[in-house]
């Protein structure tokens, strides 16, 4: 097998070729921050995470997303959950990206919103993809840089569950302004939620707000709201790690059926995002 050169190091010592790489105990030196092509003006990164999966960092992703385009602004999805892609599903996107000598152009959503997925650039959606962790490293920077974005105010970056190689890539080399992170009523997720916004905060990215999704079901024939995970949790998970703006979203039956449609950008969020929007946007 060739040996690799440490100029292409990838900073993942389980999986290094390179003899005599140093100290693997030491921790190793940032990344350069990519930027993006000649055709690319992106004026903010924000990512959507979460230390779970489940919680529906996809959803929150594409409200977000469609609430600004409604306002007026230019956005644009970057799905990053490379080997869980459910983004386009949601926007009902099948076509492939197309190219030419500048990059890759992203696909359109019917409200303009401009979206990459690796997904998008397979022959069918269900196919799996399994590839290693430097791959799919690789591949992000490709989705960065190799893109032809255009002019962006605001670019949602959908994050995989956890904090492993996607969360350190995406926060190391990508310009991110700052994180939403995505919680259910839970006091267990309320803790993993705390693990990404406690890395997040080490990498010097600030946590704009928190969305407790799953928050409470309201009843079609009285209006009572039911807390059918247990008790809210997102004030009190915003005192302890400092987040500035929360926001609830409802078990609601048209998510699902939205989703499954391909028409999530048509859903009505009612103001309950304002708040994080608010932090967003300043």
């Amino acid at each position: 097998m060739d040996e690799v050169s440490s100029e292409n190091c990838e900073h993942n010592c389980s999986s290094c070729g390179v003899a005599g790489c140093g100290d693997r105990t030491g921790e190793p030196s940032a990344p350069a921050k990519l930027e993006p092509n000649k055709r690319s003006n992106v004026k903010h990164v924000i990512g959507v995470v979460s230390g779970k999966g489940g919680v529906g960092k996809s959803l929150v992703t594409s409200l977000l997303a469609s609430e600004l385009t409604k306002r007026g602004k230019k956005v644009a999805i970057f799905d990053a959950d490379v080997t869980g892609p459910s983004i386009p599903k949601s926007f009902g996107i099948t076509a492939h990206p197309s190219a030419d000598e500048d990059g890759i152009n992203p696909v359109v959503t019917d409200s303009g919103i401009k979206m990459m997925s690796v997904n998008l650039m397979l022959p069918q959606d269900d196919l799996p993809v399994a590839w290693r962790g430097p791959v799919v490293t690789g591949v992000l920077r490709q989705f960065f840089s190799e893109v032809n974005w255009g002019d962006i105010d605001y670019m949602f970056i959908d994050m995989p569950p956890g904090t492993s190689d996607v969360f350190l890539t995406v926060f190391q080399t990508l310009p991110v302004d700052g994180i939403v992170t995505v919680s259910a009523p839970q006091e267990l997720v309320g803790m993993i939620v705390g693990k990404a916004v406690n890395l997040a905060q080490k990498l010097e990215v600030p946590v704009v707000g928190l969305v407790e999704n799953m928050a409470y079901f309201k009843c079609d024939d009285c209006g009572k709201e039911h807390h059918i995970f247990g008790e809210p949790q997102a004030q009190v998970i915003a005192e302890r790690y400092g987040i500035p703006a929360t926001a609830q979203l409802p078990i609601d039956p048209q998510f699902a059926k939205l989703v499954d449609a391909g028409q999530v950008e048509t859903y009505d969020v009612d103001g309950a995002l304002d708040s994080i929007i608010a932090q967003i946007e300043q």
